[in-house]
């Protein structure tokens, strides 16, 4: 029977509409699942041999985190390899890469409606529309010639976003020369995140990373300003150059002067031969001091020098090495009160902070714990030789409410450590990750003593995971029919209050109780209609 040919011109008029790439992708998907009654459906870039989702419906949010190499995810790979669309048999054997990550149906994917639509531009591949079912005849009134008017449209649609976005730097670097634009870029080097903050710092960075100013990343341990840093030299000129890395703090005083600028033989004990030092090893390319603000005073002085003129000496030598380099710092110290109190140079803090970038801690980027945990799942899913790893909702609502003092670097290993447990619980074939097989109390005891974390963030954050978890004192009442954000806050309610009237409404006294810094307890408090 041949099915008619449907109009898709909504379709169109949709994906033309002047409005935001990102809400365009939705708005496509949000069609697409009406137009054909699918339960679920993602929109994903290919870049790297690695498809990238880009937008999602009906599926949980930490999908939009993860990275799907096609190499470890048969179905994707089957999509990337078609030309064409793909029908997947309602019992292929091959695994699904959304396998329990559509809410309320983590159980019922194994036997479904599954068509795969590759996004081609130039015969190249670009992306993939992925469109699912629990009713195995969904899409048996679609013809093959519909899909592709559809796989079309989304092509486009995803081809002129990829090249405006390209064009856009283009235009930055340079107003007269425009070279080939290359879609797949293989580079691995990414900030996973759709937050206020990271935007913005995605934006500065592209700013600076034309330049060859020096920057000075700022932010708290465990908060990516290393990635920062691979970014900006990734997007500088000198990207074919090295970018070269040295953590100061780790440096023994009697070493750090030859690990900087060199040695020659013969200039101290043990300096049995020359030794190129970190300046001259990054010339032309970019220097990464990490932890800039543990660099003893005398080796300020030194540096200073090298920053402002390009020369420089190695130890024992007369000559002078002329040297081009671009500076990128990082602390997680205040370095300006660092200079009021006379541990670092003010001079050398004002040639290092040219162009500050501020890293914010992940307790201010709300959403995109839920895209960093998918992210670190996925990571965890290949290495573990997991088939499909999960994250429960109620997993997802915790981590959301802690205060992560170690940052992103905390909540990877959080991610990770879970994942081992569950494995072991479950099993390796599809096992969930759930609010026990998290430990916060473990986690944030070894962070407190990090520099730059938050030990009112931690307290905080282990009194909100352990009201999360259920830890619940035996005269509160169990919470039923809320959700779980919810009757957490109303738990935390009853329980400060509880505790208040135990200590006669002294705030300051409730707060030591709860192992809450003061303040945090007052806005805590407030937020929750108790003030």
């Amino acid at each position: 029977m041949v099915l008619p040919t449907r109009d898709f011109t909504h379709i169109a008029l949709d994906m033309t509409t002047s409005i935001s790439n990102q809400d365009r992708f939705q708005r496509l998907l949000n069609t697409i699942r009406q137009t054909l009654n699918c339960d679920a459906s993602a929109l994903l870039a290919f870049r790297g041999q690695q498809f990238t989702p880009l937008a999602i419906d009906g599926l949980v949010p930490d999908v939009l985190g993860r990275r799907f190499t096609i190499s470890e995810h048969p179905r994707l790979e089957a999509i990337a390899r078609a030309g064409d669309i793909v029908r997947f048999p309602a019992d292929s054997e091959l695994p699904d890469p959304f396998d329990g990550l559509i809410p309320n149906h983590e159980d019922e994917l194994k036997v479904h409606a599954c068509i795969g639509l590759p996004l081609l531009a130039d015969d190249n591949l670009i992306g993939a529309l992925t469109i699912d079912s629990f009713d195995t005849s969904s899409f048996a009134e679609f013809s093959d010639q519909d899909l592709r008017t559809i796989s079309a449209l989304a092509a486009v649609s995803l081809n002129n976003a990829l090249m405006m976005e390209q064009l856009e730097k283009v235009a930055s670097e340079s107003p007269t020369q425009l070279p080939s634009i290359k879609i797949n870029d293989s580079d691995n080097v990414e900030m996973v995140g759709q937050s206020v903050p990271v935007l913005a710092l995605k934006s500065e960075i592209d700013v600076v990373a034309k330049s060859d100013l020096n920057v000075l990343v700022l932010g708290e341990t465990g908060v990516g300003k290393e990635l920062v840093a691979k970014d900006i030299h990734r997007k500088s000129g000198r990207a074919e150059q090295p970018l070269v890395y040295l953590n100061c703090a780790a440096l023994p005083e009697s070493v750090a002067e030859s690990e900087l600028f060199g040695h020659v033989k013969g200039a101290f004990t043990g300096a049995i031969s020359n030794r190129s030092g970190k300046f001259e090893i990054a010339n032309d390319g970019t220097l990464f001091l990490d932890e800039i603000g543990e660099l003893p005073l005398a080796l300020q002085a030194k540096l200073l020098r090298v920053l402002q003129y390009g020369d420089l000496q190695r130890i024992g030598d007369d000559r002078s090495l002329k040297v081009n380099v671009r500076i990128i710092a990082a602390t997680n110290k205040d370095l300006k009160q660092e200079v009021v109190e006379g541990r670092f140079r003010a001079d050398l803090y004002h040639r290092l902070s040219v162009f500050p970038l501020h890293v914010a801690p992940l307790r201010e980027r709300g959403d995109d714990i839920a895209l960093l945990a998918g992210y670190f799942i996925e990571k965890c899913r290949a290495k573990l030789g997991i088939q499909t790893l999960r994250l429960s909702q109620a997993s997802l609502t915790m981590l959301s409410q802690y205060g992560w003092p170690g940052n992103i670097r905390e909540l990877e290993h959080c991610i990770h450590r879970a994942a081992i447990l569950a494995r072991s619980e479950y099993g390796a074939e599809s096992p969930q990750i759930h609010p026990h097989h998290f430990n916060f109390d473990g986690v944030v005891q070894d962070g407190l003593g990090q520099e730059g974390s938050s030990p009112e963030a931690s307290r905080q954050g282990i009194a909100i995971a352990r009201s999360a978890r259920g830890g619940v004192h035996s005269s509160m009442p169990v919470f039923t029919g809320d959700n779980l954000r919810d009757a957490t806050e109303l738990f935390q309610a009853q329980y400060i209050r509880q505790a208040l009237e135990a200590n006669d409404n002294n705030w300051a006294a409730t707060a030591r109780q709860l192992g809450i810094d003061s303040g945090n307890l007052h806005r805590l408090a407030k937020r929750l209609g108790l003030k």
